[in-house]
């Protein structure tokens, strides 16, 4: 490195301490210049042009370093992580690929392979590539956590209850993996698990730091689903409020964010024009069915049943339509800030654009059936921009009432994605805003949605699944009545419950905390008026 290339790439990093990123943009552009092969410079000319905002050109630069990468698995790993997250998902599928490539690989390249593919929702391929990593040695709690995780994914229940029981014992901190092994199964009296539990969280002590209090809340979350399961119902209640009275001070909920958002998304789909035409079959371009609604109203069960026909694949909760609304629309994605940005510029956007960029990182994961399911419950929000972008789509909108599905949330560790499921009037909220979008969706566009009740589905799943497949040209299949006969990978927290027989034990659940839920059925209410 020449004297001049060593002072620029100081003051790159001096630049971007400081949150100069315009300044670090032009050093690190200067040392492309003299070695354009160096993938680490062109990774962080990528992050400095996305902190200003612009997207396109920041996944131009990943995508450009992705021919020029070393054998060096962290970098490779380092970038894929990067394009996946820009949606970019081709050029992720690349590095995956040049770590393969490596012959007879270690254990830590396996690893970064399977850390991809689950970054991907390829679960199957991460579960194989987690299996070749442990055949040849772990030791490292995050990457037991991660095969802990895809053992259950995959519903090897008993093997994943194992190596998470192995990892809590020497490492208690751990405690992701405790709040799997509370939903990997029903407890029932003398199974063992609580007792653990109390033996693993006395060695944590009382941790005051926001991580160490994160993590009795996960202690908490788990201690109420088995106590739960036992029937020791006030027991029970009393470590759920525990838990997310911890998680609301963590993570307060923004009731003025998110109703700015649901302001600027209305707004957004006001002046859209007409829904074209859908087209015609084609074999050789899968459509999506796009499953939405509310998180825990049923979804995982129905992407279960339809994955299980044989024209139908499951690609799980995947975020590739929001991602390329943000490229199209040129904005760094943000969080509601950004999405707020995007919606701002809707009148501008080419929609048939984002369709298209969507079905060219997303195709593949069809695996050569006619359609693939996307299962992200928070695209209940962008129906009329999908109607545009891609109308050979199939939106199925499942919902529960009120309470069942408040409370199902409630009861659910969703860490820090989910701020409003930890105290009851900011879900009373958010459901406001969820049934404010959807009775817009209904009454301007009426066939936007094929309508799905989460009762008639586990009550009379055979003509509720057959009015699905109807709107998909599909005939019904009886595999699709048996989701404990489906194998495919679920990688939410559902995914044990889903690979049962069909039961109804879900429904009104809530009545069991009838009096402790009364301020949510109250705030409900007011917000209803």
């Amino acid at each position: 490195m020449t004297g001049s290339a060593a002072a620029w790439r100081k003051q790159a990093v001096e630049a971007i301490e400081a949150g100069r990123h315009a300044e670090a943009e032009t050093l690190l552009r200067r040392l492309l210049q003299s070695d354009p092969d160096d993938v680490p410079v062109r990774m962080e000319l990528a992050a400095a042009i996305l902190r200003q905002g612009r997207m396109r050109e920041a996944t131009s630069q990943l995508l450009d370093a992705v021919p020029r990468l070393p054998n060096h698995a962290g970098l490779i790993a380092r970038l894929g992580w990067q394009l996946a997250l820009q949606g970019e998902v081709l050029g992720a599928r690349a590095c995956i690929a040049h770590l393969a490539r490596a012959p007879d690989p270690p254990s830590h390249v396996l690893v970064e392979q399977a850390h991809l593919h689950w970054m991907l929702g390829d679960i199957e391929a991460a579960a194989g590539d987690i299996d070749r990593a442990n055949a040849l040695g772990l030791d490292d709690p995050g990457e037991l956590y991660l095969r802990g995780m895809l053992l259950q994914f995959t519903g090897r229940l008993d093997e994943a209850e194992a190596v998470l029981t192995g990892l809590l014992e020497r490492w208690p901190g751990h405690a992701d993996a405790v709040v799997i092994l509370a939903n990997l199964r029903r407890q029932r009296p003398g199974d063992p698990l609580l007792d653990r539990l109390d033996r693993w969280q006395a060695r944590l002590g009382a941790p005051t730091d926001p991580r160490g209090r994160f993590a009795l809340a996960e202690y908490d979350a788990a201690r109420f689903k088995i106590l739960d399961d036992l029937g020791r119902h006030p027991a029970a209640w009393a470590a759920l409020e525990r838990c997310n009275a911890t998680m609301h001070a963590l993570h307060p909920y923004d009731a003025a964010d998110e109703a700015a958002t649901v302001e600027a998304i209305l707004q957004a789909a006001e002046p859209l024009g007409p829904v074209p035409p859908r087209p015609g079959p084609d074999a050789g371009a899968p459509a999506p069915i796009f499953i939405v609604g509310l998180p825990r109203s049923g979804s995982t069960l129905l992407d279960h049943m339809l994955s299980a026909h044989p024209d139908i694949a499951s690609a799980g909760e995947i975020s590739d339509f929001q991602r390329q609304l943000h490229w199209v629309a040129d904005v760094a994605q943000a969080g509601q800030r950004s999405l707020r940005t995007v919606m701002q510029r809707m009148a501008s956007l080419d929609l048939a654009r984002v369709g298209q960029r969507y079905l060219e990182q997303t195709a593949w994961r069809a695996g050569g059936a006619r359609f693939f399911i996307d299962k992200l419950p928070a695209n209940v929000r962008l129906v009329p921009f999908i109607r545009r972008a891609l109308p050979q789509a199939r939106i199925v909108h499942i919902a529960r009432p009120p309470m069942d599905v408040c409370y199902s949330n409630l009861k659910v560790m969703f860490g820090s994605a989910s701020p409003y499921c930890y105290d009851m009037p900011a879900m009373a909220h958010y459901h406001g805003l969820y049934r404010r979008l959807v009775e817009r969706w209904r009454t301007h566009d009426p066939e936007a949605m094929i309508e799905v009740d989460y009762e008639a589905l586990v009550t009379d799943p055979e003509s509720t699944l057959s009015r699905i497949l109807a709107a998909c040209d599909l005939p019904m299949d009886q595999r699709c009545l048996h989701p404990e006969a489906n194998r495919g990978a679920v990688a939410t927290p559902s995914s044990a419950q889903v690979r049962e027989p069909l039961h109804r034990r879900a429904l009104e659940q809530w009545r069991r905390y009838e009096p402790q839920l009364e301020p949510l059925r109250r705030a409900l209410g007011a917000a209803a008026d």
